[in-house]
Formats: structure tokens, sequence, C-alpha cells
């Protein structure tokens, strides 16, 4: 991943600047792409370049990485279910409010709700 700046006039491209070729003598596995993050994000560095190298996954996942997999499944379910309930949303707001100002507190609304969703996941997965 490398931090890119454009030339005057040009604010970001998004999208493959090159992509791998199927057919043909010149084929090749590498993919050059550019992002533009429109995320909330507290950085002002938002564009970013990626080489992409097609890659085969040679072992089998891991349980780890399927119970990695399970926990951000369940918990962005959790996170738009709660994001959009009328019971909880007044209370959310009050307690982020609260929290963002301190040490370690989340500094946008979306990382409060995946910070308490997440926590909600593992008290109930762990014990």
């Amino acid at each position: 991943m490398a931090k890119v700046t454009y030339s005057a006039g040009i604010d970001s491209v998004s999208g493959a600047l090159s992509k791998p070729s199927k057919s043909g003598q010149h084929s090749c596995s590498k993919m050059l792409l550019a992002t533009h993050r429109v995320a909330a994000t507290q950085s002002n560095a938002c564009n970013r370049l990626y080489l992409r190298n097609k890659v085969e996954r040679s072992t089998p996942l891991t349980s780890n990485e399927l119970d990695a997999r399970a926990r951000f499944k369940a918990v962005a379910a959790a996170v738009k279910a709660r994001k959009s309930d009328l019971n909880q949303i007044t209370t959310d707001q009050i307690n982020f409010a609260a929290q963002k100002d301190t040490a370690g507190g989340k500094k946008t609304m979306k990382a409060y709700l995946w910070k308490i969703c997440g926590e909600a996941y593992d008290a109930e997965h762990q014990g």
C-alpha cells in the first residue's frame, strides 16, 4: 500500500488502473488498483494505491479464521440492526456523547456501535 498524491487538478482516482489479461502472450497476474476512501475517518490521507497479485491459497481456513469471519458477520448484522432500532437510538446517542471525549473513546457513532456490539458478541460467546 502506498499513499498517493496526484498532480494539480486531480483530487482522487478510484478503480483499476491496470487489469490482468486472461489471454494473449502478455498476460500477467498483477493488478494496479487506486482507491479513494470515503468512509468517516480522522486522517486526511485518503488516497491509496495497491499492487495486487493473483494468489491461490495453499492451506485451508483455520478455525481461528472461521471464528473471526463468523464474529465479523454477526457483529456487522447487529450494528446494522441496532442503527435502525428506534428504541436504542436515543440511548446510544447519549452514551456515545458521554464517552466520545474520554481517553480511548470512539470518535464516530459507527465505531462506537461496533465496539458495543462486539463486546456483546464476545460476552455471549466467551462466557
